[in-house]
C-alpha cells in the first residue's frame, strides 16, 4: 500500500486562485468548481496559499452584516498551506487527513510550482481501489 503514490491520484486541474481576487469572484469560481478549496498561486504558478469555502463563508458572512465587501483573497486564504508532492505515499496522505488537516493539499514540484491537488475523496478512491485489486486478486487463489 506504501506503493501507491499521489501522482497516480491527484487532480491535475484543479481550481485556482490569485491574492489580488475579489471574494465574490472567487465564491463564484469556488461554486463552480463543485471543489471545497483551491490553490491560491503567483504569476509563476508557485502555491502561495490555500483558499478554502470556510475562509470565503466567514467573509461573505461579514459582507452581509456590513451590507458590503472589499475583501481580495489575500485578506482571508491560508498562508504558506500544506503541501504534497507527488512522491508522497497515499497512505501517508490518508494518516495527516484523518487527523483534522485540510480536506485538499496541493502537490507542488520542489520549486512550491503547483502540480494539481489531492482531496479526500481521491485518497479514498486509491484506498478503496487497492482494497478491491487485493480482495479480487486473493478470491482468484481460492
Amino acid at each position: 500500500m506504501q506503493s501507491i503514490k499521489v501522482a497516480d491520484y491527484l487532480n491535475h486541474r484543479p481550481v485556482t486562485f490569485n491574492q489580488d481576487m475579489r471574494i465574490e469572484a472567487a465564491v463564484e469560481k469556488l461554486l463552480q468548481s463543485g471543489q471545497s478549496g483551491g490553490p491560491v498561486i503567483d504569476e509563476s504558478r508557485r502555491v502561495i496559499g490555500f483558499l478554502s469555502e470556510q475562509d470565503c463563508l466567514k467573509k461573505m458572512l461579514e459582507a452581509t452584516y456590513q451590507n458590503e465587501s472589499h475583501s481580495v483573497v489575500s485578506d482571508v486564504m491560508t498562508k504558506d498551506p500544506l503541501c504534497v508532492n507527488c512522491e508522497d505515499s497515499i497512505v501517508q496522505i490518508a494518516d495527516m487527513m484523518s487527523c483534522n488537516k485540510p480536506k485538499i493539499y496541493p502537490v507542488v514540484d520542489e520549486d512550491k510550482r503547483l502540480l494539481g491537488v489531492i482531496s479526500r475523496a481521491n485518497v479514498l478512491l486509491a484506498i478503496d481501489k487497492h482494497l478491491h485489486d487485493t480482495y479480487m486478486s486473493g478470491q482468484r487463489y481460492v
